[in-house]
């Protein structure tokens, strides 16, 4: 074990750097700064739910402030700078990462997924749904309900599957996304960057471990495993990887004070960690995480780096839910001080923001959970409408309309901070 251990403030400023969010909104949005974003934590997730915005499209706004979607689709379907796969969970992933990825296509094995009995039975199902779209250009799974060319009646649910198993082994990409719907494209036509030589399997797994702790700061073997969660097959090539990263130096083992269990970092990494230790860098700004912001990814790190228990509660029944249905956590200057549930009315242009639940110990004013002064209630209520005022404006909103706080003492100086920048507005 190292002599020196690090505190978990020092980890924590590391890894809201290489999230872009020590200082959220800040800079407007380039293609070479959402490049160079997307390369840091290693993608940005994609997701259906659309109660105040798409996932994606909120992880970009909290790192760039309002933008234009159609730009960023542009930039993604068109340019493709960048291309859809699956590394925490359905992602989109910069192109400059395809030669790695590539592998993960190569090597992606069906069978320890419970595809290999569906794969006996459907290899003509495959080869026709390939042969489709190698034929007339890109497809959905809807274009796959009734006639087929030529004769015949398509199945849509094995063409479905033929798809998902087809963009899985790196035979197919997302093209492009109409409604959010999926329109599959032969990979080496519709990305360029696909005509390339994939990295071997053992460099797949040291630019996976390298990829994880670059993001993270420092992390533990399970932070390894659940942020970059997909090759979920891929436990002992990880494991095999950091011991050979280890032995060569490029990765080196820290301690975290008040932790018992085993952090590595990337050794370039260490020096920071100590500038970080000696006179932290601190964060500011108030950001609204999507819950599947990558920040987010590993709950159980969530609650160790920031003292926050967080679960999205989507799936909860209603009756059961303890904060809301869509709840967005709220990180001020660098502590998650309390959760926003929310909710876009497109039609009628209108933010309602349902319910906003502070911590405890930041309603009680007293210290973040890992230490520090306690944060001011009108700096934190300032930051949180200006937040949402931004956050509006992305959503095209007229109008926010504040329900609940929690504490309801709180609720008088948020609202009139809301109320000041309608005005200003």
């Amino acid at each position: 074990m190292p002599a020196r251990a690090f505190p978990i403030r020092s980890v924590r400023a590391l890894f809201l750097k290489r999230q872009h969010l020590d200082r959220p909104r800040a800079v407007p949005l380039t293609p070479s700064r959402l490049v160079r974003f997307a390369e840091d934590v290693g993608g940005i997730q994609l997701d259906s739910i659309n109660v105040v915005d798409r996932a994606h499209y909120l992880a970009v706004w909290n790192r760039f402030g309002p933008y234009d979607r159609a730009r960023l689709d542009r930039l993604v379907y068109r340019r493709r700078l960048f291309f859809e796969y699956w590394a925490h969970a359905a992602c989109l992933i910069p192109s400059t990462l395809l030669p790695f990825w590539r592998r993960a296509m190569l090597d992606y094995h069906p069978r320890q997924l419970g595809w290999a009995r569906w794969l006996r039975k459907n290899t003509k199902v495959l080869a026709q749904v390939k042969a489709a779209i190698e034929a007339t250009g890109p497809m959905s799974s809807g274009d796959f309900e009734g006639r087929r060319p030529g004769g015949g009646w398509w199945s849509w649910t094995p063409a479905h599957h033929a798809l998902h198993h087809l963009w899985m082994t790196g035979v197919l990409t997302v093209g492009s996304r109409r409604h959010f719907h999926k329109r599959f494209d032969l990979l080496e036509r519709a990305v360029p960057a696909a005509r390339c030589d994939p990295v071997a399997s053992e460099e797949f797994a040291r630019f996976h471990v390298r990829q994880s702790l670059h993001a993270m700061g420092a992390a533990t073997e399970t932070d390894l495993a659940w942020y970059l969660s997909f090759p979920r097959s891929f436990r002992q090539s990880r494991l095999a990887a950091l011991r050979a990263m280890l032995e060569r130096g490029d990765v080196a083992e820290v301690a975290v004070e008040g932790r018992s269990d085993r952090w590595y970092a990337l050794a370039r990494d260490v020096p920071t960690l100590r500038r970080e230790a000696r006179q932290p860098s601190p964060s500011r700004g108030t950001a609204i995480l999507s819950p599947f912001d990558s920040l987010l990814w590993y709950r159980e790190r969530v609650q160790r780096l920031f003292g926050f228990d967080y679960k999205i509660e989507v799936y909860t029944p209603g009756h059961q839910r303890k904060h809301g249905y869509y709840t967005m956590p709220v990180l001020h200057d660098g502590e998650l001080v309390g959760r926003v549930d929310a909710k876009t009315h497109r039609e009628e242009g209108r933010l309602e923001v349902r319910h906003v639940h502070f911590e405890p110990w930041f309603a009680q004013r007293k210290e973040p959970p890992f230490g520090g002064p306690p944060l001011d209630p009108e700096a934190t209520t300032r930051g949180l409408a200006e937040a949402l005022a931004s956050l509006a404006v992305f959503v095209g909103a007229d109008e926010i309309v504040l329900r609940r706080v929690t504490p309801q003492r709180l609720r008088p100086q948020l609202a009139r901070e809301i109320a000041a920048r309608a005005t200003a507005g």
